[in-house]
């Protein structure tokens, strides 16, 4: 059942105005973007910065409001929603943001921060704030005694839990991931990966997961959407998309993805020339300017996300003819024996600690 369906989303920002204060340019952000997600489970947006994939985001939380479309969330329409009923609905979708250094207060302590939400909404009487600020920390593996400090006495990755505990205060059914791991180590990624998985199945969470690394998405994504100059170029489940990407701008973000196999060879495919600017996008289709495989057809019209009977859509006139992207992912997967157990210990290791879960760890963080 879709928890949240989103049609025709288009948001142009003001890029140029007139003495008189008319719009002559737009930047054009968003530009008809539709998807739906399921209950319980995550769909990724990825594409390159500047695609329009975290306007998407803040344009579904209402955060910005769309110039046309509609979003539906359980079934009401967000965008005829008033003040009040706006309100209640920060209550079900939540987003957590990319950087954790930013996104939390520094003047209050973690207790501070958690126990505002519950208040806002008047969710817990102030009694039991206290049992289930510690309950927050808990469900993401830090210790209740660590509410009386503050964040800059936390690693990125504690801080990372903190803000997804935030999120989880007011009990939502969607929460927005705004690159939620790429500010943070390498080591410590796997780590905030299992632990959205490991609260997804246990709360029953839908997911929207913002990311320009398919590296990421692959282990966390039901469903993929690729975004390109704020249009989406391809669609599909996660497990179909990997294993044959279709859009030429699909292929060409996979075969960027880094090999943990050495000895691995494949095809690369290299796009020449610079990005086009959202302020004047080209005609036609608006990946042309860059694709390996472009005809006269993709310079004067603009192709249609067209779906198979599996649901696997693509926006491209020349979907059928391409070679196969077998070669861009060889088929010879896993590490190495050594790799293999270095990664496993890197992703049941938290920072200083080991931990028995997958994501969720039961003694104390260090806070370095």
């Amino acid at each position: 059942m879709a928890l949240l369906e989103v049609q025709g989303l288009v948001k142009h920002f003001v890029a140029e105005r007139s003495l008189f204060g008319r719009a002559r340019a737009h930047v054009k952000a968003v530009d008809g973007v539709s998807f739906s997600v399921e209950v319980g489970k995550t769909l990724a947006l990825v594409g390159e910065s500047g695609c329009g994939k975290s306007t998407v985001s803040r344009l579904v939380l209402r955060l910005i409001e769309p110039d046309v479309g509609t979003v539906r969330f359980d079934g009401r329409d967000l965008l005829s929603l008033d003040a009040n009923a706006l309100r209640a609905f920060r209550r079900e979708a939540q987003i957590i943001f990319q950087d954790p250094y930013a996104s939390l207060n520094p003047r209050m302590t973690v207790g501070q921060i958690l126990t505002e939400p519950l208040a806002l909404h008047d969710l817990v009487p102030p009694a039991q704030r206290r049992e289930r600020v510690a309950e927050l920390l808990r469900l993401v593996g830090l210790e209740p005694r660590l509410a009386q400090r503050y964040p800059h006495e936390f690693s990125g990755g504690q801080r990372q839990r903190i803000a997804i505990a935030r999120a989880l205060a007011v009990e939502p059914k969607l929460i927005i991931c705004d690159e939620p791991v790429s500010a943070l180590d390498v080591s410590i990624r796997s780590q905030i990966l299992n632990l959205l998985r490991e609260l997804q199945d246990r709360l029953g969470l839908a997911y929207i997961f913002v990311s320009h690394d398919l590296a990421v998405v692959k282990h966390i994504a039901n469903q993929v959407a690729v975004m390109n100059l704020g249009q989406i170029v391809e669609t599909a489940e996660a497990d179909a998309l990997f294993a044959a990407p279709r859009h030429p701008y699909s292929r060409a973000l996979l075969s960027a993805i880094p090999l943990p196999q050495p000895k691995a060879k494949r095809t690369a495919v290299l796009l020449t020339g610079e990005i086009p600017s959202a302020l004047n996008p080209p005609a036609g289709c608006r990946f042309h300017t860059r694709c390996p495989f472009v005809i006269e057809r993709c310079r004067t019209e603009a192709p249609e996300l067209v779906a198979d009977r599996a649901g696997h859509a693509a926006a491209c006139h020349r979907v059928g003819e391409l070679p196969s992207a077998d070669a861009i992912l060889p088929a010879a997967g896993g590490f190495s024996p050594a790799l293999a157990k270095l990664v496993a210990a890197f992703s049941q290791k938290t920072e200083g600690t080991v931990v028995s879960g997958v994501g969720i760890q039961d003694t104390a963080p260090t806070t370095t």
